[in-house]
């Protein structure tokens, strides 16, 4: 019955994306290019939608069996609400955080998702205690926004998505989490499906609400694949959402540099500085997909080592990351800027 789910799911996300792209051109749901942006005409967004219509047959034909399964779905669609009326009007920047808060306290506090301890290596343990609700808010909150900060280029925020539901329904297979193994294969279908639409040159964009949405849903399936477990495998949802992990950090680093808003647009993303070095559009996104994909192999690699193998293996990927990412421009490699911050808040 999966197997014939994920056809249904892919198909349904093929047929209906082409009516939701009329839908967007009729509410507004468009976006104009301008000097950010890589497209040079009106673009319908709104794509979210067809990821999300195809999501809920697939839920309904599966009815996946979790006690956290109603919080998820009441949050997953005020996460789509949310985008959708971005797409539409352009939420305020505040309006939409207080909004994707909303939707993590649902499922954190209805739903029952959170990461109240970990255990660490030797024996140890760090229980999380009043900051349980916090914690797990930012994840949720901090992975939606890091997929929505990808969303530049064609296929890029749907490529990389499915990459990273790909690897933690893999994992899923693997420990017997059944739900996660559901719920993942259901959004690979929807998100594949609308991809033939959006990979490069798109003809629709997945907007806000895609993005969004497909943030939330990973955030909270990598928490629930991963939850009250070793820190060493607590490491594993990062690792396996490296790309838009990094790309988001980095991000706030320079704004933090910059003196600029967390929220303030900029065209030093990852997928801008690649471009930036001579590669085309399709060429750029086609690498990020393989960055992700080995972040995903990375994920595998590190839950099969030891301890000490697992330090090692991050402190390695760690200087791995700082390399690339000076080198491609991703910061600027002429100044230290965790050292520029981390004084700048010492003498506040």
């Amino acid at each position: 019955m999966l197997y014939l789910t994920f056809i249904l799911c892919f198909v349904c996300s093929i047929l209906i994306t082409p009516v939701v792209k009329k839908l967007a051109f009729t509410v507004g749901a468009t976006d104009q290019p301008n000097h950010r942006k890589v497209h040079h005409q009106i673009m319908p967004r709104l794509g979210g939608l067809a990821i999300y219509i195809s999501f809920l047959l697939g839920i309904l034909i599966l009815r996946p069996d979790s006690p956290y399964h109603a919080a998820i779905v009441a949050g997953g669609a005020i996460i789509l609400i949310t985008g959708v009326l971005d797409d539409i009007y352009d939420l305020s920047a505040k309006v939409k955080f207080i909004l994707q808060i909303a939707a993590a306290l649902i499922v954190v506090l209805w739903g029952g998702v959170d990461v109240d301890f970990i255990n660490l290596p030797f024996n140890g343990r760090i229980d999380f205690g009043i900051l349980t609700i916090p914690i797990t808010v930012i994840w949720i909150v901090g992975i939606t926004n890091a997929i929505n900060l990808i969303d530049g280029l064609d296929g890029l925020a749907a490529g990389v998505s499915s990459i990273g539901l790909l690897t933690i329904t893999a994992m899923a297979v693997v420990m017997g989490n059944v739900y996660v193994m559901t719920m993942g294969v259901i959004l690979i279908a929807s998100t594949l499906g609308f991809l033939k639409y959006n990979f490069h040159p798109a003809k629709i964009f997945m907007g806000d609400s895609g993005a969004l949405f497909l943030g939330y849903m990973i955030s909270v399936l990598s928490l629930l694949g991963f939850k009250n477990i070793a820190v060493i495998s607590f490491v594993v949802p990062i690792i396996i959402l490296g790309v838009p992990i990094s790309d988001t950090f980095f991000a706030i680093i320079r704004r933090l540099y910059n003196k600029n808003p967390l929220s303030a647009p900029d065209k030093s993303h990852l997928h801008h500085c690649i471009l930036k070095l001579g590669y085309t559009h399709r060429e750029t996104v086609l690498l990020i997909y393989a960055m992700s994909a080995m972040f995903g192999l990375a994920a595998f690699i590190f839950t099969m080592t030891t301890v000490w193998g697992s330090i090692i293996f991050v402190i390695i990927l760690l200087v791995a990351i700082e390399i690339f990412v000076e080198n491609i421009g991703l910061i600027n490699k002429n100044y230290k800027p965790l050292l520029r911050i981390m004084g700048m808040l010492k003498n506040r």
